[in-house]
């Protein structure tokens, strides 16, 4: 006997609707959002129970909570339909409710594996956000007033003082402010890679990766932390297509007119039409750094491989 339990999780409060095989709604009830008192609703249930919820910011707390109290757990991307959500029932996975459950994509999460390492990751992609944006702020506050070719001299602190008089007073002092947190930031952040070095050395999947042309410690280990396992994925081109690597040729311009027979045929030659959108923007970014890296190298074989490219190629783009 299923039961199949959509979960509508706020910060305050949690809303449960339990369905059955037949798809009929059994039981509906708004709980607070406390993890004893979840874990004694789920228990109610009898059968295997078929949990689904939306991705959001409860959703990785919820999947350890209640995980070990379900049959099955689903995390699906929020529905954007406007009326999916005043309907705790949507996220259901009953059968009656499979068109709505296979239209919705499912998000993976690493329940257990490299939690220490994850969080790290996540500690240095945040400082390092911070610091960046921090940096913008700075620079902008100098361009505003017409001024340039600064450089990195206003992020050092043993040069940055002497773009200070080309400010107004009270500019002047809010460059001040923005360089003391900048100070602060730039700290934090090599505290965060620290730990984050400390995390990548326990792991050896991390220091295989490592072995890549263009992948350093701080790569690899972001790469671990997003993937955590290569099973996730059938084939090599889905993790391509993950990565946002995976080369789209297809349009809305794929078919033409045949003179002779007057109907529209697909064309025989397939054009390149760029990279796919739906991807993880990280882990693009990551692997265009490394190749980015690699090609600067001009000794590097690589390197020779991509000018070969370039030769039969007549935009840069593809190779």
């Amino acid at each position: 006997m299923d039961r199949y339990i959509g979960l509508d999780a706020h910060s305050q409060t949690c809303t449960f609707a339990v369905m059955g095989s037949a798809g009929r709604q059994l039981r509906e009830q708004t709980l607070e959002t406390n993890a004893k008192v979840l874990i004694d609703f789920v228990r109610t249930i009898p059968g295997q129970r078929r949990l689904c919820m939306e991705e959001g910011t409860l959703s990785e707390w919820l999947c350890e909570v209640l995980e070990p109290h379900v049959a099955e757990l689903v995390v699906v991307q929020p529905d954007k339909h406007a009326g999916a959500k005043n309907d705790p029932s949507m996220p259901g996975i009953s059968p009656r409710s499979s068109a709505r459950a296979t239209s919705r994509t499912s998000f993976f999460k690493a329940r257990g594996r490299f939690t220490q390492l994850r969080e790290a990751v996540r500690a240095h992609r945040v400082t390092t956000a911070d610091v960046v944006r921090t940096k913008l702020r700075l620079n902008a506050l100098y361009r505003s007033r017409g001024i340039h070719g600064m450089g990195n001299e206003i992020y050092d602190p043993d040069t940055r003082d002497q773009w200070l008089p080309k400010l107004p007073p009270a500019r002047a002092r809010m460059a001040q402010l923005l360089s003391t947190e900048l100070d602060g930031l730039c700290e934090v952040r090599e505290q965060a890679e620290i730990w984050l070095l400390e995390q990548a050395r326990e792991h050896a999947e991390v220091r295989r990766l490592t072995t890549l042309p263009g992948i350093g410690p701080v790569r690899a280990a972001y790469i671990v932390a997003i993937v955590v396992t290569p099973f996730r994925f059938s084939t090599k081109r889905d993790f391509f297509g993950y990565c946002g690597l995976g080369i789209v040729t297809r349009s809305s311009s794929d078919y033409e007119r045949d003179e002779r027979s007057q109907r529209w045929v697909r064309r025989q030659v397939a054009h390149t039409r760029g990279l796919n959108r739906n991807r993880n923007p990280l882990l693009k970014a990551i692997f265009k750094g490394a190749a980015l890296s690699v090609i600067a190298q001009t000794d590097h074989p690589l390197r020779r491989d991509y000018d070969r490219l370039l030769q039969n190629s007549s935009h840069r783009s593809p190779a």
